[in-house]
This record gives structure tokens, C-alpha cells and sequence, in this order.
């Protein structure tokens, strides 16, 4: 289990250290040189502007510091003095609606279908009833 936790006071700390050193160089979670990997996997040719660039890892960090301490919240309200796999799922899960498959627990997922709007059925009922004439 020591590969899926965080120690919370870790985090307090990590987090303190990015206020107190704002004039300093504060670590990035993603460089400049994998974010141009990954725009690459997407197309071979772009090139992203240097403004683009920063905004990009600006928020990579930003989310990614959000999304720690709101899993360091979850474990203190657990009572807990480690971050666990399940803190940040519950974070993701609640605040992103995203869900990430192969950690956690072995919960099936249902699938959620959309609502079929009165539009919808009224196009589809078109389109049975064309059908119908053939």
C-alpha cells in the first residue's frame, strides 16, 4: 500500500514550500519537453506558441496541486495521516467526473446513458415511420 499513499505531511509541506518560495523556481510537474512529446503524439506538426506553452503547464500544475490538497483534506477527514488512492479517485470522481481505471477497488461501473432528449424522439419516430412507408 506504500506505492498508492502520500504522506500528508509531505504534501503540507510541499505546499508550503510553493508559498514561501514564489519568487523562486517552483517545480513543474510536467516540462517543457514532455508537453511537446505529448503535442507530437497528437500531431507531428504543431508547434504550440510560447505563451500557449506556459499556460499549458501552468495549469497541469495548478490542477495537479489542487488535486493533492483536496486529497489531503479527504484524509485528515478520514482521520488518516496518509494520502490514499482512494482521496484522490473521490476528488477526481467528484470535482472532474473523471474516473480512472485500474486503481482502487474492483467496483463495476455502470454505464451512464444520456438522457434522450423529446427532440431526439421526435426524429427517431420520423424516421421509424419513413421506414415503415418503404
Amino acid at each position: 500500500m506504500a506505492d498508492n499513499s502520500f504522506d500528508h505531511g509531505q504534501a503540507q509541506n510541499q505546499e508550503q514550500g510553493t508559498k514561501l518560495s514564489s519568487s523562486a523556481e517552483i517545480p513543474q510537474f510536467l516540462s517543457k519537453s514532455k508537453l511537446q512529446d505529448l503535442v507530437r503524439e497528437v500531431d507531428p506538426t504543431e508547434q504550440l506558441e510560447e505563451e500557449v506553452e506556459e499556460m499549458l503547464l501552468q495549469l497541469a500544475d495548478d490542477f495537479v496541486e489542487t488535486t493533492v490538497n483536496a486529497a489531503c483534506l479527504l484524509a485528515k477527514h478520514r482521520h488518516a495521516n496518509t494520502v490514499e488512492v482512494k482521496d484522490v479517485q473521490l476528488h477526481l470522481e467528484r470535482s472532474w467526473n473523471m474516473w480512472i481505471p485500474g486503481f482502487g477497488t474492483d467496483e463495476v461501473r455502470p454505464f451512464k446513458r444520456a438522457t434522450v432528449t423529446e427532440a431526439h424522439k421526435q426524429r427517431l419516430a420520423l424516421i421509424r415511420k419513413n421506414i415503415k412507408k418503404y
